[in-house]
Protein backbone atom coordinates (compact mmCIF):
# COMPACT_ATOMS: atom_id res chain seq x y z
CA UNK A 1 0.00 0.00 0.00
CA UNK A 2 0.83 3.72 -0.87
CA UNK A 3 1.32 6.09 1.95
CA UNK A 4 0.07 9.69 0.88
CA UNK A 5 -0.41 12.58 2.90
CA UNK A 6 -2.20 15.79 1.42
CA UNK A 7 -0.21 18.87 0.70
CA UNK A 8 -0.87 22.14 2.42
CA UNK A 9 -2.26 23.56 -0.74
CA UNK A 10 -5.65 21.91 -2.65
CA UNK A 11 -7.16 23.22 -5.43
CA UNK A 12 -10.27 22.36 -6.78
CA UNK A 13 -11.40 23.23 -10.60
CA UNK A 14 -14.34 25.39 -11.09
CA UNK A 15 -16.06 23.05 -13.31
CA UNK A 16 -15.86 19.76 -14.92
CA UNK A 17 -13.05 18.57 -16.98
CA UNK A 18 -12.54 16.41 -19.77
CA UNK A 19 -11.76 13.34 -18.79
CA UNK A 20 -9.54 12.00 -21.74
CA UNK A 21 -7.14 14.48 -20.44
CA UNK A 22 -3.90 13.01 -18.43
CA UNK A 23 -0.59 14.25 -17.33
CA UNK A 24 0.14 17.11 -20.01
CA UNK A 25 -3.30 17.82 -20.60
CA UNK A 26 -4.65 18.62 -17.03
CA UNK A 27 -1.03 20.62 -16.25
CA UNK A 28 -2.55 22.23 -19.04
CA UNK A 29 -6.21 22.87 -17.25
CA UNK A 30 -4.05 23.66 -14.09
CA UNK A 31 -2.86 26.93 -15.74
CA UNK A 32 -5.44 28.39 -17.40
CA UNK A 33 -8.52 27.11 -15.22
CA UNK A 34 -7.40 26.89 -12.18
CA UNK A 35 -4.43 29.43 -12.63
CA UNK A 36 -1.42 27.74 -10.94
CA UNK A 37 1.73 26.82 -11.31
CA UNK A 38 1.46 22.71 -11.33
CA UNK A 39 4.79 22.34 -10.40
CA UNK A 40 4.32 24.08 -6.89
CA UNK A 41 3.05 21.05 -5.06
CA UNK A 42 -0.09 21.52 -4.40
CA UNK A 43 -2.86 18.92 -5.41
CA UNK A 44 -5.25 19.50 -8.08
CA UNK A 45 -8.86 18.14 -8.02
CA UNK A 46 -10.61 17.85 -11.18
CA UNK A 47 -14.39 15.82 -11.82
CA UNK A 48 -16.23 15.06 -14.62
CA UNK A 49 -19.80 16.24 -15.77
CA UNK A 50 -21.30 13.60 -13.89
CA UNK A 51 -19.64 14.26 -10.77
CA UNK A 52 -18.82 10.37 -10.13
CA UNK A 53 -15.25 10.39 -11.11
CA UNK A 54 -12.20 12.67 -9.62
CA UNK A 55 -8.87 12.96 -10.87
CA UNK A 56 -5.68 14.33 -8.87
CA UNK A 57 -2.65 15.58 -9.88
CA UNK A 58 0.39 16.94 -7.85
CA UNK A 59 3.53 17.19 -8.67
CA UNK A 60 6.50 15.29 -6.00
CA UNK A 61 10.48 15.92 -6.52
CA UNK A 62 10.93 14.26 -10.16
CA UNK A 63 7.17 13.66 -11.68
CA UNK A 64 3.80 14.26 -11.11
CA UNK A 65 1.22 11.57 -9.49
CA UNK A 66 -2.34 11.49 -10.80
CA UNK A 67 -4.81 9.36 -8.82
CA UNK A 68 -8.13 8.77 -10.33
CA UNK A 69 -11.34 7.22 -8.24
CA UNK A 70 -14.72 6.35 -9.78
CA UNK A 71 -17.70 5.78 -8.08
CA UNK A 72 -19.83 2.76 -8.99
CA UNK A 73 -23.19 4.30 -7.37
CA UNK A 74 -23.59 8.13 -6.47
CA UNK A 75 -21.59 11.37 -6.93
CA UNK A 76 -19.15 13.83 -5.24
CA UNK A 77 -20.34 16.93 -3.43
CA UNK A 78 -17.78 19.43 -5.41
CA UNK A 79 -17.39 22.47 -2.84
CA UNK A 80 -17.25 26.03 -4.79
CA UNK A 81 -18.26 24.33 -8.09
CA UNK A 82 -19.56 27.21 -10.88
CA UNK A 83 -18.64 30.32 -8.46
CA UNK A 84 -15.49 31.75 -9.98
CA UNK A 85 -13.40 31.97 -12.62
CA UNK A 86 -10.64 29.97 -10.93
CA UNK A 87 -10.29 26.66 -9.00
CA UNK A 88 -11.36 26.62 -5.22
CA UNK A 89 -8.94 26.54 -2.60
CA UNK A 90 -9.76 24.07 -0.34
CA UNK A 91 -8.87 21.92 3.08
CA UNK A 92 -7.42 18.92 3.11
CA UNK A 93 -10.22 18.02 5.70
CA UNK A 94 -12.79 19.30 2.55
CA UNK A 95 -11.02 17.06 0.18
CA UNK A 96 -11.31 13.96 2.76
CA UNK A 97 -15.04 14.33 3.22
CA UNK A 98 -15.30 14.74 -0.50
CA UNK A 99 -14.00 11.58 -0.91
CA UNK A 100 -15.66 9.72 1.81
CA UNK A 101 -19.07 10.94 0.78
CA UNK A 102 -20.73 13.01 3.37
CA UNK A 103 -22.45 16.57 2.82
CA UNK A 104 -19.78 19.08 3.30
CA UNK A 105 -22.93 21.34 4.05
CA UNK A 106 -24.09 18.85 7.31
CA UNK A 107 -21.05 18.71 8.63
CA UNK A 108 -20.61 21.57 11.57
CA UNK A 109 -16.78 22.25 12.46
CA UNK A 110 -16.36 22.89 16.43
CA UNK A 111 -14.84 25.98 17.52
CA UNK A 112 -11.03 25.58 17.88
CA UNK A 113 -7.70 27.55 18.78
CA UNK A 114 -6.38 29.18 15.82
CA UNK A 115 -2.51 30.85 16.36
CA UNK A 116 -2.76 32.72 13.09
CA UNK A 117 -6.51 34.24 14.08
CA UNK A 118 -5.65 35.11 17.78
CA UNK A 119 -2.44 37.00 16.56
CA UNK A 120 -3.75 38.95 14.15
CA UNK A 121 -7.01 40.21 16.32
CA UNK A 122 -4.14 41.19 18.84
CA UNK A 123 -2.38 43.24 16.22
CA UNK A 124 0.93 40.99 16.28
CA UNK A 125 3.47 41.32 13.60
CA UNK A 126 2.88 38.71 10.67
CA UNK A 127 6.51 37.49 10.80
CA UNK A 128 5.68 35.63 14.52
CA UNK A 129 2.92 34.05 12.70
Amino acid sequence: MISFSFPPEIYIANRPTDFRKCFDGLCGEVQTQIQRDPLNGALFVFYNKRRDRLKMLVWENDGFWLFYKRLEQGTFEIPGSDTENTGVAITAEQLHLVLCGIELASVKKRKRFDRAFQCQANGAPKNLL
